[in-house]
């Protein structure tokens, strides 16, 4: 047959929640090795993904979330442009598809400066700021560690490389134009409230976006293969700085979720990255939400 299409339609999923409208936004997928877990061996990986029905090696989602409300709009993290290879950098895309203008976004909430999450506000090549008129609000600890130069030399090449100045690339821009925004927690956004997550990073940072009797939780990187971190909590990444803090991190992320009932975003669940978490026999498991056409 003739024509028939190479690509997907845009990777863009609204949802109401109260009276803020939140997108999710697709900015690709990679595909990583085994090695990216620090504490399960490959035939155990293997084992879950064939029994999940999922690509082995693992295939990751990455994954943004935009914030519509009050006439302003909001970015929570912002892609990663042309670092992670051919299959990611499709933000842009989808935000034109969404109807969002990078000159129309006041402001871009991090949830770590890992090179996934940040490495869309910038042109590294002009030093152009891709969202001219928006501040960055990030968690204090993610400025002093990747600006910290004692770091930076003690990091391995490709961690030098791409987490420490690759980030720099991206927020020196906003720094100089006075439009980077740091905190410890608390009240960042009217409705947002930050939840520092150490762990993964020094400063990764989970949302809670609350509207009306409606809440949600956009939990940045608390896992990033669902099949393998959601059954095994304690199972960790290569690129944790902290990795036992990390796993508490996430546990204590997982408890709050089934606690209170949360919505989660998650910048690793399988697109469009909503979903819902239960505990059964002392186990989790996370359900997608169900797709509506209707916003």
């Amino acid at each position: 047959m003739k024509n028939l299409p190479s690509e997907q339609v845009a990777g863009v999923y609204h949802r109401k929640l109260g009276d803020v409208l939140v997108t999710g936004l697709s900015d690709g997928y990679v595909d990583l090795g085994y090695g990216i877990f620090r504490n399960m061996q490959e035939p155990e990986i293997k084992d879950v993904l064939l029994r999940e029905h999922r690509i082995s090696p693992p295939r990751i989602s990455v994954n943004a979330f935009a914030l519509r409300f009050g006439g302003r709009t909001y970015l929570i993290d912002c892609g990663s442009a042309d670092i992670m290879g051919p299959t990611c950098g499709r933000l842009p895309a989808n935000l034109a598809a969404a109807g969002i203008d990078p000159a129309a976004v006041d402001g871009v909430l991090l949830t770590h400066i890992h090179p996934d999450h940040s490495n869309g506000l910038t042109d590294a090549t002009s030093g152009t700021r891709l969202f001219p008129n928006a501040e960055v609000i990030v968690h204090e600890n993610e400025i002093d560690h990747w600006f910290d130069d004692e770091e930076m030399e003690r990091a391995p090449e490709r961690q030098r490389r791409r987490y420490f100045e690759a980030g720099r690339i991206q927020l020196k821009p906003y720094m100089a134009a006075d439009r980077v925004r740091t905190f410890k927690s608390g009240s960042v956004l009217p409705g947002v409230t930050a939840i520092p997550i150490s762990g993964h990073t020094p400063g990764h940072t989970a949302y809670v976006i609350s509207s009306g009797d409606q809440s949600m939780i956009v939990w940045g990187d608390t896992v990033h293969v669902p099949e393998i971190q959601v059954a095994a909590p304690h199972v960790t990444m290569q690129f944790d700085v902290d990795p036992e803090a990390a796993a508490k991190a996430r546990q204590m992320i997982f408890d709050m979720v089934v606690t209170d009932d949360l919505l989660i975003g998650g910048m690793h669940l399988h697109f469009p990255g909503f979903g819902y978490m239960r505990r059964e026999g002392g186990k989790y498991a996370v359900a997608a939400e169900q797709w509506a056409f209707e916003i």
